[in-house]
C-alpha cells in the first residue's frame, strides 16, 4: 500500500520522527515528575525527582533548538513506549500507596523511563553525526551525558537506602 512512500524515506525522515517521539516523550516525563515526587516517601527520592524535572525543561529547550537546527518546528509525535512506562509508574503509585516497597517501584519507574531515553538520545547522536549536525550532536551528547548521570544517581540511590527499606518492611 505504502511502499513506495516509505521506500523514499531516508534518516534525515526517521532522525526527525524520532525527534518528535523524544520531544512528545520529555514532555509527558515532565508532567509525570511532581506526582511521582508527591509519591514518594524518601526525602533523598522526592529531591532526586525534582531535581530530574529541571534538568526535563532544559532536555526540551535542547530538543527545541534541535528542532531549529534542522529547520523544523517543534512538534512531539504520540510515543506509546513512554506512555507505557509512565502508565506502570502510576500503576505502582495507586497499588503501592503507603507501603515500604512504594519507593522501590518510584525508582524501577523511573529508570525504566531513563534507559528509555539513553537509548534513544544515543541513537540519536549518532544519527546526528552521520548526517552532518554538528549543532545537534553537540546538545543530543549534553543531554545523553545528564541521563546517564540521574540514571546512575537512582541506582545509588536504590541500593544505599531505599531497596534495604522495602526489604526491611
Amino acid at each position: 500500500m505504502a511502499t513506495s512512500k516509505a521506500s523514499n524515506k531516508g534518516l534525515n525522515d526517521l532522525f526527525h520522527d524520532t525527534l518528535k517521539d523524544i520531544y512528545f516523550a520529555e514532555k509527558k516525563i515532565l508532567a509525570t515528575l511532581p506526582k511521582m515526587a508527591k509519591a514518594a516517601q524518601s526525602p533523598d527520592l522526592k529531591a532526586a525527582f525534582e531535581k530530574h524535572r529541571e534538568q526535563t525543561k532544559e532536555h526540551v529547550v535542547r530538543l527545541e533548538q534541535v528542532f531549529e537546527a534542522i529547520g523544523k518546528k517543534p512538534a512531539g509525535k504520540t510515543c506509546a513506549a513512554i506512555i507505557g512506562i509512565t502508565e506502570e509508574g502510576a500503576e505502582i503509585m495507586s497499588e503501592y500507596k503507603g507501603a515500604a516497597a512504594l519507593d522501590a517501584g518510584l525508582l524501577a519507574a523511573a529508570q525504566a523511563v531513563e534507559h528509555y531515553e539513553i537509548s534513544r538520545y544515543g541513537t540519536m547522536r549518532t544519527w546526528a553525526s552521520e548526517l552532518g549536525l554538528t549543532d545537534a550532536v553537540n546538545l543530543l551528547d549534553l543531554t545523553l551525558g545528564e541521563e546517564k548521570e540521574t540514571d546512575a544517581s537512582l541506582t545509588e540511590l536504590a541500593e544505599a537506602a531505599v531497596n534495604i527499606a522495602a526489604e526491611a518492611a
